[in-house]
């Protein structure tokens, strides 16, 4: 059996990703809730404002709309197509415990959030949003606006300059409360190395079995798939203390 890392947060969220096609929001939180409970999961996604300031969910800027793509920052809330998830329909859907996960680069949509989330769920729903900046800074200066709000820095491992310990001292420093980096740039020496100074480690997205496994073994706080139902079967594994899986018909993870 692989070796096991200790997360700091247990269990570490499961985060659904939303843009998913043909997953509703609360058709994805009724499968999540049931197999894991409704307060160790959530949404992830890009967060954007409407031409009428109103925060949607959605992995792109634009959407298409008849034969055209168009930017959301162009359209109404109201002519923005059915499919595109607003902020308040993913507070709703479960019933204000779900945790959400947002990445933006605007001040704008930050603050956007903030106050719909405050208005759906007062400071504990608050307590339950991680705002993600590409700019650790940006994310720093969002502490203003609530706080009750997680600060997350959303980076790669390349990006990261001086190095991994310095960033880490930084966030700590500054009030950031995770790091976020893609599957594929986390270790457990790096997770061990965040952990040290209380920061949390977020996984970005994960598509198979193997690499869900693979993440909860290095002792991620966080991780996100848009395979709702493999998300759910591994974090539950790893709560049932499951050895390490590798997806059927594929080989195992690499070192």
């Amino acid at each position: 059996m692989a070796p096991r890392y200790p997360s700091l947060r247990q269990p570490p969220l499961a985060l659904a990703r939303v843009g998913v096609p043909h997953a509703s929001p609360l058709e994805t939180a009724s499968l999540l809730g049931h197999s894991l409970g409704l307060d160790d999961v959530g949404f992830e996604g890009r967060l954007w404002l409407t031409a009428d300031g109103e925060p949607v969910v959605h992995p792109e800027p634009v959407v298409r709309v008849g034969m055209r793509r168009r930017p959301l920052a162009d359209l109404a809330r109201s002519e923005v197509p059915d499919h595109v998830v607003g902020l308040g329909q993913l507070c709703e859907a479960g019933g204000g415990r779900l945790h959400l996960a947002l990445s933006s680069d605007q001040d704008d949509a930050a603050r956007a959030a903030v106050a719909v989330v405050r208005e759906a769920g007062g400071e504990a729903a608050l307590s339950r949003l991680w705002l993600r900046a590409s700019d650790w800074r940006q994310a720093a200066s969002w502490r203003t606006m609530s706080e009750a709000v997680r600060l997350v820095d959303d980076t790669r491992l390349r990006r990261i300059d001086p190095g991994p310990e310095r960033r880490a001292a930084q966030l700590a420093g500054a009030g950031v409360d995770a790091v976020q980096l893609p599957e594929s740039d986390w270790t457990p020496g790096l997770t061990t190395l965040f952990h040290r100074f209380a920061r949390l480690a977020f996984a970005g997205p994960a598509t198979h079995r193997r690499q869900l496994d693979a993440l909860l073994d290095m002792g991620v706080d966080a991780l996100s798939s848009d395979q709702v139902d493999r998300l759910a079967e591994a974090v539950a594994a790893m709560a049932r203390g499951r050895p390490p899986t590798t997806d059927p018909g594929r080989s195992a993870a690499t070192p």
